[in-house]
Parts: C-alpha cells; sequence; structure tokens
C-alpha cells in the first residue's frame, strides 16, 4: 500500500477484484446545493461501491449537522456496508475532492489506518474512461468491523479549541472562503454569526488543490500552508462550515506526514450558534 493518504485511479482500478478493498462513495453537498447524492450514485458509480451517508452515519442525538458517531454504532453501520476489519477502504465523492475525507478521518478516529482517499474522485475516474455501474448498490454480507481503539487526538471540541486560543497552544486554521472569514460573507445556515475565532488563520480549502481540482503535491501544499502562515512544527487544528472541509484539510496535512492534525468536529456550526463564544470580524 502507498504511504500516501491518497491513492490514483490507477491503483484502484488494479484492485476493484481484489475482495478485501472496498470502495465507499461518500458524497456530500453543501445546504442550499441542489443536487442529491444517492440520485448521483445510483446515476453513476464505481463498479462495487456502497453509499456511505455521512448524515445517517452520525451522532443523531447531537443538534449538529453530521457528528462524529459513538463506536459501536459506527461499527454497526460499516459492517452493514459489507466492511470487515481487515479490509482496505477507498472513499470517494461525486464532486471530486470534496467530502471523502471527512469519511477517511471518521475512520482514522475510530482505529482503522487502511483507509485512502480515491485521489480526483469520481470526476477522474469517469474522464478517464474507467468502468461504472448503474443503480442502486447491490446489498452485501455483513462485515466483521470491530472498533477496537480511537484516536480521541484527532478530533476536538469547542471548550478544547477555546482553550487552546486562550492558551496559544495550538494553531487553529480556518478553511472557509476569505469572505466568510471575514464576515463579508452570510454562512449557508441561518442563524449564525459572522466572522472567525480570534487567532485563527484562514486558508480557503480550494487553495489546497490544483487545477485539476486534485490535492496538490506534498511541495505546493507546504508553501500554500507556510504562505497562509501555518508552522507546522506545531499543533493544528482545523475547522470550517461543518467538519467536511476540515477533514480535507487534515488530508492535506498528513500528505505532509502530519498525521495528528486535529478536526474540530462542530466547527463554525457550533462556534458561531454559541452566544459567549467570541468572535471578530474583518482580516
Amino acid at each position: 500500500m502507498p504511504d500516501d493518504p491518497l491513492v490514483s485511479t490507477e491503483w484502484l482500478h488494479e484492485h476493484l477484484g481484489d475482495t478485501r478493498v472496498k470502495v465507499l462513495d461518500a458524497s456530500w453537498f453543501l445546504p442550499g446545493d441542489p443536487r442529491d447524492p444517492i440520485v448521483g450514485f445510483e446515476a453513476a458509480h464505481i463498479p462495487g461501491a456502497q453509499f456511505f451517508s455521512i448524515d445517517e452515519i452520525c451522532d443523531k442525538t447531537s443538534p449538529l449537522p453530521h457528528m462524529a458517531p459513538e463506536p459501536e454504532q459506527f461499527a454497526f453501520e460499516v459492517g452493514e456496508l459489507g466492511i470487515g476489519g481487515e479490509d482496505t477502504v477507498v472513499v470517494y465523492d461525486q464532486a471530486g475532492l470534496f467530502s471523502a475525507p471527512r469519511v477517511w478521518w471518521t475512520f482514522r478516529l475510530f482505529g482503522h489506518g487502511k483507509v485512502f482517499v480515491l485521489d480526483g474522485g469520481l470526476p477522474a475516474w469517469t474522464r478517464e474512461g474507467r468502468p461504472l455501474e448503474h443503480g442502486p448498490a447491490a446489498p452485501p454480507a455483513a462485515g466483521d468491523f470491530a472498533v477496537l481503539t480511537t484516536h480521541p487526538e484527532l478530533v476536538r471540541n469547542l471548550m478544547q479549541v477555546w482553550r487552546a486560543l486562550e492558551q496559544h497552544s495550538e494553531q487553529i486554521v480556518d478553511v472557509r472562503s476569505a469572505e466568510r472569514f471575514r464576515g463579508a460573507a452570510p454562512e449557508p445556515r441561518a442563524g449564525l454569526r459572522a466572522g472567525h475565532m480570534p487567532g485563527a488563520v484562514n486558508l480557503p480549502i480550494g487553495e489546497l488543490m490544483d487545477a485539476e481540482g486534485r490535492l496538490k503535491s506534498a511541495e505546493g501544499l507546504a508553501e500554500t500552508f507556510a504562505r497562509a502562515g501555518v508552522d507546522l512544527s506545531g499543533a493544528v487544528v482545523t475547522s470550517c462550515g461543518s467538519g467536511i472541509a476540515a477533514s480535507l484539510a487534515a488530508l492535506g496535512l498528513a500528505r505532509l506526514n502530519h498525521w495528528n492534525a486535529a478536526v474540530y468536529d462542530g466547527s463554525w456550526t457550533e462556534w458561531g450558534a454559541h452566544a459567549e463564544a467570541p468572535v471578530v470580524t474583518g482580516s
């Protein structure tokens, strides 16, 4: 297996017949986007793929969207998708590179290290003329997935982020657009204050991608993080609107061998709604 957190379309094509390689479509779209990821999956998906619903395999008791589930729920739901503890999991999405890293991060949170993101996602796979299936996924045989360990160091909650900002112990990298970060553009979710956390740095998520929508090379990523003012010798916590793009930033950091970057799970959906959490506007 590659050391990189991504695998190429060539690698996946070569391993489609491997019963220990499981493929997941983890497509998700922002509120207000008319696209339906399940409709997209049934229109075209990589052969043998199952659909991983980010909005269903989550903590249903939380008022926040798609928060990380409890280990027992994750193990059950993933097993129902036909995944076992020894399987290699490859995750992709219909946008190319957007929501798949969230599922990559969740597998790692629950101790499954053999998980990768498909570089370029479904658009790259389709452009290259690789095989596709249509219609609903074939029901899989249940897998024997179990959560044997967890990695709480990969996730942060509101109070942990608040404390990190006060103590300057971790760098908070907010990957929302520059306009949302400054408070010059409204949030896609109603009821949230505009602006950013005091002390956070802004690195819009699109800057981590190349012209084809793929994750930049390690050299390109290092330059991008440095240009944004991120010191990669220190601890980093990524944040966004609701924990999706923040996971993509964590994927970029993993490509730079920073595998322990944490994701603020509630992100701005939680922080911006909390009346006492400090918010600043402007640069």
